[in-house]
């Protein structure tokens, strides 16, 4: 039975992870030089994006065969195993930073650019299946550049399990790749909710709180704890919404929506430059782009499909 699909970007994969081949060498190596195999190339974390074919069709991951881009990956190639499409072909993502400028020099030369993946959701400029294949591929690319010691002993790691896995062959530790779960909430008392500022945001953006959550912590109590810190609002009930996966560069959000005991509340001034209450009749404004000096995060944010579920009285 095919789950319903979420509202998110980078979700919805249409992908067989087919995690119960990642332990067979066999299978991996047969697959690794199957002439069907398909490889995206990730530069410095950024995929390989063909371009429209015609203006309004929408752009294209770019798919390549091993021969085409294994002599770009170095000495020692990162290749991890993505999974199977619906058409039975087997897909890896291979990291090509090592290339000093692929896009113009090289075999991929003039075949497309190498994109940001955060651009690529805004503009929503691959299909959703494609968005959440190049999230699973970013995010594992990032784990192995950035975890290729041993935390143990401080001996360099290596692949194993088709990249779900890094081995230390020194003290024998084995390392998995990590998510970083995040509470995001939109705080309401009956017919307003709350939304507060970073300093950073753009001018009139106002989003839903979020943070990280901590070890032996529920998301129940996550939610009450990031409310209390940043905007000291005092927590009654919580409501689970959905998740999104963030490929920034690893994490899961958690949406949420949280009952507040009243509308009383204090910024704590670090995490929050600003903040206030809406009502659900000024964030159904904000949501239509007719918002009053304010406005909400877009589409491709979790907290937009909070804010948007509050409105439609979820």
């Amino acid at each position: 039975m095919s789950l319903t699909p979420n509202p998110h970007v980078f979700a919805n994969s249409p992908l067989d992870r087919a995690g119960h081949l990642r332990g067979d060498p066999a299978y991996l190596a047969e697959k690794m030089d199957d002439a069907s195999s398909l490889f995206v190339p990730l530069w410095r974390q950024m995929p390989l994006i063909l371009p429209e074919v015609t203006p309004g069709e929408g752009k294209d991951v770019g798919w390549m065969p091993k021969a085409q881009v294994l002599p770009l990956a170095g000495n020692e190639p990162l290749i991890v195993f993505l999974g199977i499409n619906k058409r039975g072909k087997a897909l890896f993502a291979i990291d090509i930073s090592s290339a000093p400028d692929p896009e113009n020099k090289g075999p991929l030369k003039g075949m497309g650019e190498f994109e940001d993946l955060r651009g690529l959701g805004m503009a929503e400029a691959l299909p959703a299946g494609d968005m959440a294949i190049m999230a699973q591929a970013k995010a594992m690319i990032h784990w192995h550049v950035s975890h290729m010691f041993c935390a143990t002993c401080g001996n360099k790691s290596t692949l194993a399990e088709a990249g779900y896995k890094r081995e230390c062959a020194s003290c024998k530790t084995e390392h998995f790749p990590r998510t970083d779960p995040v509470v995001i909430m939109l705080a309401t008392y009956e017919d307003n909710a709350f939304l507060g500022r970073q300093r950073g945001f753009p001018k009139g953006m106002f989003s839903a709180l979020a943070g990280f959550m901590e070890p032996g912590e529920s998301i129940e109590e996550a939610v009450a704890r990031e409310l209390d810190e940043e905007a000291k609002i005092a927590t009654k009930s919580v409501r689970y919404h959905s998740t999104q996966p963030w490929p920034f560069p690893a994490s899961l959000m958690i949406g949420c929506v949280a009952e507040a005991e009243s509308m009383e509340f204090e910024l704590d001034g670090i995490e929050l430059s600003g903040g206030r209450w809406f009502t659900r009749t000024e964030l159904g404004a904000a949501l239509a782009g007719e918002g009053d000096n304010f406005f909400v995060p877009p589409p491709f944010a979790i907290a937009h499909h909070l804010v948007k579920a509050f409105v439609e009285g979820w």
